[in-house]
């Protein structure tokens, strides 16, 4: 049973919270160079400045300016323990609006191997090596990992619900059309619902794998330093946004594949090898691909797309007969297991090596952008897939295996500088 508890949150002051809007950024991962700047533009204390900071020793410089913060009033402390509700209003790509709901909490930091927070990626030891470094210097958490629960009866999501309905949010800002509201919860009597609720629940890590097993890292580091360590100190916790499966604004999107760099690549000769093993369709361009997948039933139907060929195609047999190497059960059915082994290894000869390194391959999140790649020569393939469903992430966490690199896109991203945790014991 997961345990999360109530913290005391480190938030923006009174004098800067105003303009909450120019104060956020997205995780540190999701931060390109030129975002970087213009974020250091919006704001002197816009919060990139702890999460990614542009000195030479980002880590002392985040460190620094959390301090220099806090002294000045620019980063106060909550005065009793609170968990904080999070809501991110947005409209998808075709302008239908959603509302994801859930809350901050410190959640306990736990082994992979004690099955009560489980994970469905695998990590890289730079990003962890980093993290561990801002850890290791801020002694905070700076941006939350982003944990699924499920919980059919809701109980938990209609008492944060009914609180923030009667109560203002301490923070609404937008940031790139989404629209991000907090609020403060304090009241035992409600967290003691949530945390009962919760307590018989798994939590599935959705997003920020480094940044939770940095915290266990971490964790085991201040333990062993201190001979007095009861369990209970800050840094055995970790901040967590925790959001239902079942909730209506629950959003996981395709993050569809680019294919560059190739030899001697044929159309023709590329379309024949996929009519082995695929169902081809024809199509007559974008909107008519998208109303292809929408509609196909199984998750090994994708869209090809090259200078003047837009395809539709599904898988005819099962995917165990046609994968290079044995895969288990609850992977096989997984789109993109299938595509990266049979489509892009077997057939264009692109290596896990070249995968992983971008060498051949590249991500993008917008259909439209596909096609424009495709059709400005920037791609030789645009290869668009259907979303993972909650359900498969689930199911993978809790079998113990993992998915292929940029299976998921759970949008929006959890916005830093909404609330910050403290690693350290009050003085």
């Amino acid at each position: 049973m997961p345990e999360i508890v109530p913290f005391k949150g480190i938030v923006y002051g009174p004098g800067v919270i105003r303009d909450a809007s120019r104060l956020i950024c997205p995780p540190y991962d999701a931060i390109p160079p030129s975002m970087q700047q213009e974020l250091y533009d919006a704001s002197p204390y816009n919060a990139v400045r702890m999460e990614l900071p542009m000195e030479q020793d980002p880590y002392s410089a985040a460190a620094a300016r959390l301090h220099e913060w806090l002294a000045s009033g620019t980063l106060v402390q909550d005065g009793e323990p609170a968990l904080y509700p999070y809501f991110q209003t947005f409209e998808d790509e075709h302008g239908v609006s959603h509302t994801r709901t859930g809350l901050f909490a410190a959640l306990r930091l736990y082994e992979f191997s004690e099955q009560q927070v489980l994970p469905h990626e695998r990590t890289l030891s730079g990003p962890k090596a980093d993290r561990l470094n801002m850890f290791r210097e801020t002694r905070a958490n700076l941006s939350s990992i982003f944990g699924l629960y499920a919980d059919p009866s809701r109980r938990a999501d209609q008492v944060v619900k009914e609180f923030t309905e009667s109560n203002e949010p301490i923070v609404d800002a937008v940031f790139q059309g989404v629209r991000s509201r907090m609020w403060r919860m304090t009241d035992p009597e409600l967290i003691g619902i949530v945390q009962s609720v919760l307590g018989d629940l798994k939590v599935y890590i959705a997003d920020g794998h480094h940044r939770y097993e940095t915290g266990v890292t971490y964790r085991n580091e201040r333990a062993a330093a201190n001979p007095a360590h009861t369990g209970r100190e800050p840094y055995n916790y970790i901040l967590a946004y925790l959001s239902n499966i079942h909730d209506e604004g629950l959003l996981v999107l395709p993050i569809h594949r680019l294919v560059h760099g190739l030899e001697s690549f044929n159309p023709e000769s590329f379309v024949a090898r996929l009519e082995r093993h695929f169902t081809v369709w024809e199509l007559p361009g974008r909107k008519a691909l998208e109303e292809f997948l929408l509609n196909a039933r199984c998750g090994t139907s994708y869209g090809i797309v090259m200078p003047g060929i837009t395809i539709g195609i599904s898988l005819d047999s099962n995917p165990a007969e046609v994968l290079s190497t044995p895969v288990p059960k609850v992977l096989q059915n997984m789109g993109v297991v299938v595509l990266h082994d049979l489509v892009l290894g077997q057939m264009l000869g692109i290596s896990l090596d070249a995968m992983a390194r971008q060498t051949n391959l590249t991500y993008i999140t917008n259909c439209r952008d596909l096609f424009e790649a495709v059709a400005s020569g920037a791609a030789q393939i645009g290869i668009v897939v259907k979303p993972v469903r909650v359900e498969e992430v689930i199911s993978v966490s809790g079998s113990g295996e993992a998915m292929p690199q940029k299976s998921t896109w759970f949008y929006p991203k959890l916005m830093t500088g909404m609330v910050f945790h403290s690693l350290e014991p009050e003085a």
